[in-house]
Formats: C-alpha cells, structure tokens, sequence
C-alpha cells in the first residue's frame, strides 16, 4: 500500500540541517503505525520500535529525566536494535501513554539532531491527555489521514488509473469514465480506513468490510468512554449518531435541535469540539463575506459537520451495500450526503481547509469556500449530472470586481467556461493538489 505522506517523510529525512523530531498525529486507526514502520523498512537499515503503550518498560523510560545517551541504551536494550545516527530510525509510537514521554522529543530535538527519531499518537490521547506540556517548536509535526481516492486506486493496483489523474489527463479520463465510477463507488462503501480497504481488496467481500468498519466504530465509542465521563460520553454519542441525519438534509447546517428536544449550543458545543479534537469530525464554518482572508469572516455559530471517513459514515447510517455498490443510486440517493463527504474527505487530505457560504433569508448557499493564495474559490458539489449552479453563479455574478474563479464537482465531464470549471467527482482529489491553502486546524 502506498501513502502520500511517504513524501512527507522523505523530505523530512533529507533535511538534515532543520530536522526536528517527527511528530505524527491523526485518529486512531488511519495508519500511522504501519506507515512509520513501513518508510523505516525502506530507508534505514534499522528500525528500533516501541509502542510505549504496550511495552512494560516504556513507562519508566522519561520517568527520571531525559538524559539522552540513557534512552538511547534503554532503547536499545528493549528492541536490541542497535541504534546508529542517520541508519536507525527510532518509532516511539504511543507516545503520549509514556509518563513525561511527549517533552523527551525536546531533548532529542537539542542534544542529539543526529538521530532520527518519529513519534506518534492518537489526538484523542495528546490533545486530551495528562496536560503535560507539549514541545512547541521542537517537532515536527505531520497529520495522517484516511486513504484519499488516489491511494484507494493505488491499493487496489490501479496504477494506470492513478497516473491519469495525477497528469490530469482529463480527455484520456473521459474514455475511461465507466471505470472510474466504478471505482469512486466502491471508495464510497469502503472508505479510506486502511484495514476496510485491505479487507476489500483481499476478499471482495461486502460483510467483511462492514464487520471492520463496525469494530473500528466500536473501538471509537469505547475511546469515547475511557476519556470522557459517562455524561459527557453520552452527548458525544448523541452528536456522532447524528452524523447521517444532519448530513442527509437539503440544508447540511448543523441542528442542536435534531439531537433532542429542546437540545441547546451550550449543552453540545463541548462534545463537538471532543470530537474535532480527536480528529474524529471535521468542522466546516459559515463565512458572512467573500472577503480574503476567510478566517476574519467566520460565523461560529453557523457550521457543518462531516466525518472522518466516508466508508465508516456509510456504516454508521446503516446503508444497504447492494444500494451504495450496484447501479448510481449512492450518487442519487441521500441527498448527496456522501458525495458531500467525500469532497471535504479529499479537501482534508490535501490540507484545505473549507468553509462554506450562505445567504441570510435566502436558499442561496455554496458547499465550499476555499482560499487559494489571493483569490476566493467557490465550490458546489453535484451528485449527480443535473447540474444546475444557480448560486454558484449568482456568487461570482455578485462579487465581479474580486477574482474568484468557480468550481463545480459533479458526474458530468471536464468542461471550462469563462466563470467556471467543471470537475468530474472522480477527479476531486487530484484537482485539489493544485490548490495551495492553509492546513486545517485540527490541533
């Protein structure tokens, strides 16, 4: 299985001058471990591994202090790896289960940059931890995610494929559209959940895809429960159960309303930020204006949200898998719930972090506002090959004296028009690399 973030990695390897300490974050499950220990076995001829929160011994390692040339035995007692500057990676994964374990990445990031040291940990557990004091500056810092649609066709071997999208080659593409579909369907079932998809391409098997994607939903509730008290816990399971309902009305605007009678912003606003904080959710804003920079124009109290995974969302609404894998009915039915979410999925991948617009006393709304460099990017999301872009154009028409050149993902072909540029779905992920924005904030 290949992943972007091997990139990432490399780079941060080669950049011996300014290389900190890795410090890899994202939900529980999207591949962290695997990915570190796959790029160790690549690129160095050794890779000392300890997950800190399974090894006994990890949890003295920082206890009394953090001399390095100590760890650095300790490590290699406990691996029995030896462990070389420059030719040993050192995994620490876990990292936040070891008592005083985040703050040691300090001491490797000032007394010994020779080594080359990743760690990781869930945002569920740094970012809801023991309030142990984070190394700012000294690290850093990668988000991992679920697979995107290019890493889908990668694990499902479909090389030629993948390699289209990338040159965007959109008249090649346009041949190869029944396939491409195909593909984008199977990834709306699947998802980008590395275990779901080697589940899927091992057995081509919908039930055993499911049974993955119900333990990993499992495995989230429980995290939920460990970390939060049963109360709290119980509005976190109120919002994240409400995912496909929210997502499935015409108006995608979250509804405090919908989760119980009577249910208020401040009962739920700190479940909501549990879960963005544990990477769980992706919280995409109102902006009253269509002004540069966005952020000056955020309405908090107006937002969307989507989840981690579109495979895992599929699972969580219970969709029948005959509906979502045979025929066209995942982009027709749902009110386009999931091709919504899959767009964000893809925005989040390549580090885009959306907002969306809409018009005070009026239907008139955007699915997303993107920054790119200097200029305001609407985007509209079609499910389907009706494409009728009424607020899309009355969005340009109204803000003629700014540039903002708009955006349409739908089913229909590649098509450029003077205000507009139609992306076929299937192309999202690839298009979405040649925008330039801020990583979102998810820590």
């Amino acid at each position: 299985m290949e992943r972007k973030i091997f990139r990432d990695f490399s780079a941060w390897k080669e950049a011996a001058a300014d290389r900190k300490p890795l410090l890899l974050l994202g939900a529980r499950q999207v591949g962290k471990t695997w990915a570190m220990r796959e790029f160790g076995r690549r690129n160095y001829k050794h890779v000392a591994y300890v997950n800190c929160d399974t090894e006994p011994l990890a949890a003295e390692l920082f206890r009394t202090d953090y001399d390095i040339p100590r760890i650095l035995l300790a490590l290699q007692a406990i691996t029995g790896v030896p462990i070389e500057p420059g030719r040993t990676l050192i995994i620490l994964d876990e990292l936040q289960e070891a008592p005083r374990g985040m703050h040691c990445l300090k001491y490797f990031a000032e007394n010994a940059p020779e080594h080359h040291v990743m760690a990781a940990g869930s945002l569920l557990g740094i970012t809801l931890g023991r309030g142990e004091s984070f190394p700012v500056g000294k690290v850093h810092t990668l988000h991992m995610f679920p697979l995107d649609f290019g890493e889908f066709l990668l694990a499902a071997g479909e090389e030629q494929l993948y390699n289209l999208l990338q040159e965007q080659d959109w008249e090649t593409m346009r041949l190869l559209d029944i396939k491409y579909v195909e593909m984008l369907r199977r990834y709306y079932f699947v998802g980008g959940m590395p275990e779901a998809d080697k589940t899927f391409f091992q057995h081509h098997d919908a039930s055993k895809v499911r049974a993955v994607q119900r333990r990993i939903l499992s495995d989230y509730r429980k995290d939920i429960s460990k970390h939060t008290t049963a109360h709290e816990s119980m509005r976190i399971g109120l919002v994240m159960n409400a995912l496909p309902s929210q997502l499935a009305k015409e108006n995608k605007k979250f509804v405090y309303s919908a989760l119980k009678k009577g249910a208020r912003a401040s009962e739920f606003e700190v479940a909501i930020q549990w879960l963005c904080d544990a990477g769980l959710v992706h919280r995409v804003s109102r902006v009253n204006e269509l002004r540069i920079p966005l952020k000056f124009y955020e309405d908090f109290n107006a937002f969307k949200l989507f989840f981690l995974d579109c495979g895992l969302l599929a699972c969580l609404s219970n969709a029948p898998a005959a509906q979502m894998l045979i025929g066209d009915s995942v982009f027709t039915e749902f009110k386009g719930a999931f091709t919504e979410q899959y767009v964000l999925q893809q925005m989040v991948a390549n580090n885009i972090a959306p907002f969306y617009w809409s018009k005070a006393n009026s239907s008139a709304e955007v699915d997303f506002i993107v920054q790119d460099e200097a200029s305001i990017v609407p985007i509209e999301v079609k499910a389907e090959a009706n494409v009728r872009s009424r607020s899309l154009a009355e969005v340009v028409k109204a803000n003629a004296s700014q540039p903002m050149k708009a955006v349409r993902f739908s089913m229909q072909d590649y098509i450029v028009q003077d205000w507009m540029k139609n992306i076929p779905l299937y192309g999202v992920s690839a298009y979405l690399q040649t925008l330039s924005a801020t990583p979102p904030t998810l820590f």
